[in-house]
């Protein structure tokens, strides 16, 4: 049997364009980075509901016993705590974030919510909870009706529509980034597979948003037990290679954090150092994903000339 391979995309969601051969552009304040800071705030269950997927990372570095108090309470310490302690030093620096919420936090600590709104963060869509993950398994429906309700909570608690889709721990199916587009989201953020946000070629289409998974507080602290007292410098050296990068090409600094990690007491005092790093710098465009989102779509409308041949 002989395989016949040709060059180019296995899949139709997106064109694949080197950045060399991207059109120039630059961010407001003709910056030539655009900061992006997530506060993911999900909900862990004590007891997974039957038929649910739980995501690798979340299976628990303490084992799988039945109940498992000790991740489900360490998780808590988020809501209950970290949370705030995030929020005060987003305060301090004069962050505009953006909160990525599960539903199921929407319903049990509206509270919460309502703190992050009134602090002038954006709110989007993560899911349900933090051990339900999208996946193949899923039917069609079972997924739209995951997305929807995600949608529809946020909704109901604010006020106002989510621009944007975090999936939990970026699971996804092939359906995923239409049933994204249809429910009525303008922009994804799973894939780490850019410094820029890039259209994505659906038959709505929206942008994907680009994550720095290494730099987020899952992967570097908690899955390669990764020193805390590093992550100013690290941010600092990947930020200034993007400025350099970002000249003709602006490019995204995305930092994604967890209430239960970085709100921790002995961690707190390094979010704090390396925002205050960030703000300092004035080639650094800070805002909400939307707001990046919106400044990249204004700069680099869709065309159907976009779309893969």
């Amino acid at each position: 049997m002989s395989f016949h391979l040709k060059r180019g995309m296995d899949h139709s969601l997106y064109r694949f364009q080197p950045m060399p051969g991207r059109p120039p552009m630059i961010w407001p304040q003709t910056a030539p980075l655009a900061l992006s800071v997530v506060l993911y705030l999900d909900y862990w269950e004590l007891a997974t509901a039957p038929g649910q997927y739980r995501p690798p990372d979340v299976q628990g570095m303490w084992g799988h016993q039945y109940p498992d108090l000790r991740t489900y309470s360490y998780r808590l310490y988020g809501e209950r705590i970290g949370v705030f302690r995030i929020l005060d030093v987003l305060q301090r620096h004069g962050i505009i974030a953006t909160i990525a919420v599960g539903s199921e936090i929407c319903k049990r600590y509206p509270q919460i919510i309502e703190a992050c709104v009134a602090a002038g963060h954006e709110i989007a869509a993560h899911g349900t909870h933090a051990t339900r993950m999208i996946t193949s398994r899923m039917s069609e429906q079972e997924e739209r009706d995951h997305i929807e309700l995600a949608y529809q909570t946020i909704i109901s608690i604010t006020g106002s529509k989510p621009k944007g889709w975090f999936g939990q721990d970026q699971g996804e199916s092939t359906r995923t980034p239409d049933l994204v587009s249809e429910v009525g989201f303008e922009y994804l953020a799973d894939w780490p597979n850019d410094d820029q946000p890039y259209w994505l070629t659906l038959k709505k289409p929206i942008i994907s948003m680009p994550l720095h998974t290494e730099l987020d507080d899952l992967q570097l602290l908690w899955m390669r037990q990764q020193p805390t007292w590093k992550y100013p410098a690290m941010v600092e050296d990947a930020a200034r290679q993007l400025i350099q990068d970002g000249k003709i090409h602006g490019r995204v600094l995305s930092l994604g954090l967890r209430s239960w990690l970085f709100g921790r007491p002995h961690r707190i005092r390094y979010l704090d150092e390396a925002l205050k790093n960030l703000k300092a710098w004035k080639s650094i465009w800070q805002a909400s994903t939307n707001n990046i989102v919106q400044a990249y779509k204004n700069a680099i409308p869709y065309s159907h000339t976009q779309k893969n041949s």
